[in-house]
């Protein structure tokens, strides 16, 4: 997870290099373009066989969420400092909570609102309204936040039946043409030097989500959560070097807050699945499939 942390923030600057030049709708494409063509080595030896599924749909629809996170994600990194935009991108676990309870129909209970709230107020730290101006730019990293969680919620049940390399294969597969269609409209032919980051960008975003996936495989998402939050301190001496930027106090004591209350959700998610007969489990999937 660590791993996973520092490739997304190498990621990060990759977008922000790329989108000097680019519009974040074309860097989107030209990253889903290499990811696919970095994926194909699996596919090769995999075979075909290894994408059947009877929920085309699902990976259709998981894709067009990640079609607006990245346009979202990708404008706010090319408008923000790195260190406010991923700080304020910590919420991803705050939305998804609040979504598994009103979508899915998972048994959220007050402790888990409780964590939600602060970790919103984390946001609200950083932000600082009436204190400082807001931009609409601002919005971006929360908006984001947003479309990854809903994506995270189709994932969640995609993984009941699917392997981790074929929902991100198809998630590729799907957003390359997807995200080709608004990249046309601001198209330019990028520099050499440009092209370079966006191969860089498809190799290490490929490397991120691959080594994601492997950290919920070998470990409860409790116990690897924590880790992922070492995206900020990464970012933060990526961009003081590249850009000079310095995130202020107020961006790290939100980041620290929304950080605490996304880990307590984990972990108290993890104590109500370990109480949880077996017998309990099944129930509870019968629950979490109402509508």
């Amino acid at each position: 997870m660590t791993a996973a942390a520092f490739c997304f923030s190498v990621m990060n600057v990759f977008v922000r290099l790329a989108a000097e030049e680019l519009h974040p709708m074309e860097v989107a494409f030209f990253r889903n373009f290499f990811a696919l063509a970095f994926m194909l080595p699996w596919l090769a030896r995999a075979g075909l066989g290894a994408l059947r599924t009877e929920r085309i749909k699902l990976h259709l629809l998981r894709s067009f969420f990640a079609l607006l996170t990245m346009i979202t994600w990708f404008s706010a990194l090319a408008l923000l400092p790195l260190g406010e935009a991923v700080a304020l991108n910590f919420t991803v676990p705050l939305f998804a909570t609040a979504g598994a309870a009103l979508i899915l129909g998972e048994v959220v209970r007050a402790r888990r609102w409780s964590a939600t709230f602060v970790g919103l107020l984390g946001a609200l730290i950083i932000l600082r309204p009436g204190f400082v101006e807001l931009r609409p730019e601002m919005a971006l990293p929360i908006l984001a936040a947003l479309c990854m969680a809903s994506a995270s919620l189709v994932v969640k049940s995609l993984s009941r039946t699917e392997r981790a390399s074929m929902i991100v294969f198809y998630m590729n597969l799907f957003l390359t043409p997807l995200s080709l269609v608004p990249a046309l409209f601001v198209w330019q032919w990028p520099s050499w030097e440009t092209l370079a980051y966006l191969v860089g960008l498809g190799g290490v975003g490929t490397a991120a989500h691959l080594l994601l996936t492997l950290a919920y495989t070998k470990a409860d998402a409790s116990a690897v959560v924590p880790f992922d939050y070492a995206r900020l301190p990464f970012v933060a001496v990526i961009a003081f070097f590249l850009f000079g930027e310095v995130p202020d106090l107020w961006t790290w004591v939100g980041a620290a807050v929304i950080a605490a209350s996304a880990i307590y959700i984990a972990r108290r998610e993890a104590k109500v699945a370990a109480v949880l007969p077996a017998t309990g489990r099944a129930a509870g999937e019968s629950v979490r499939a109402r509508p």
